[in-house]
């Protein structure tokens, strides 16, 4: 595992010295702020575009908008942020030759995948964690009242989905030579497990439904034991990807 770890430093290194997590970090920095201000100011808002009586009809934004608007800002944009920022990242160094010296110098293969991925999921951790405390914050000071009672149980399904999200972003990294290969299949897995989530009795099993039921789940703690299953399978797939990733990078031309 010293591999792994000194290759883990190098992507750490990369990352911070091109900026994306500077870039990423701004992106949900502003996800975290704006959620909860637009909440409490969409009275206003109304009001300025429709008119009082129109804005009187409207029900007092309560902390369930707040959170409702997170999750929706996160599952979409964020996501797809994410999506881009990473899909090139094993793909883009085998196009530029950059890992050809490493390999022949002894670095194992698998290191390069275990690596990436750490990084990966190290800056995930780090962005989402910010962006919910930031958004709990906000939340809290707007909207001190009772209506969500499990924010940290609406936030664990959101946790695991990135966790899987980010085994299919390096694991069509890994079978891809260019970058909008990898950008392709994730985006596919993506909208395949939308169109899954049309049949009633996979929701409970499918991998989507993490990031669908956030704000049920925060309103009602029976919600999240229902999506279980998600959890565990999403976890299970994320595990073989990235086995899959390394089996098929071990293999691959450089």
């Amino acid at each position: 595992m010293r591999e792994t770890a000194i290759f883990f430093k190098k992507e750490v290194l990369e990352s911070w010295r091109t900026k994306r997590f500077l870039i990423l970090g701004v992106v949900f920095l502003i996800f975290a702020i704006m959620s909860p201000l637009f909440a409490k100011l969409t009275p206003e808002i109304m009001k300025a575009a429709l008119g009082q009586t129109m804005a009187d009809q409207i029900p007092t934004p309560t902390s369930l908008d707040s959170w409702t608007q997170y999750y929706k800002n996160i599952s979409q944009l964020g996501i797809f942020v994410i999506v881009i920022m990473f899909s090139g990242s094993l793909s883009g160094e085998v196009a530029k030759g950059t890992l050809v010296n490493l390999v022949t110098k002894g670095l194992p293969r698998y290191a390069v995948i275990l690596g990436k991925f750490l990084n990966q999921f190290l800056e995930w951790t780090i962005l989402l964690g910010a962006s919910f405390l930031i958004t709990w914050g906000y939340t809290a000071y707007y909207f001190p009242d009772h209506a969500s009672p499990h924010i940290f149980l609406g936030f664990v399904p959101l946790f695991v989905f990135g966790f899987f999200l980010l085994s299919v972003i390096l694991f069509g990294s890994a079978i891809a030579r260019n970058n909008y290969t990898g950008l392709l299949l994730a985006v596919f897995v993506y909208a395949g497990l939308n169109v899954v989530n049309l049949f009633k009795k996979a929701v409970d099993y499918n991998p989507i439904t993490l990031i669908n039921k956030n704000v049920a789940i925060i309103q009602s703690k029976s919600v999240f034991g229902q999506i279980g299953p998600a959890l565990w399978i999403s976890l299970a797939a994320g595990v073989c990807l990235i086995f899959l990733a390394i089996r098929i990078f071990d293999k691959k031309k450089l």
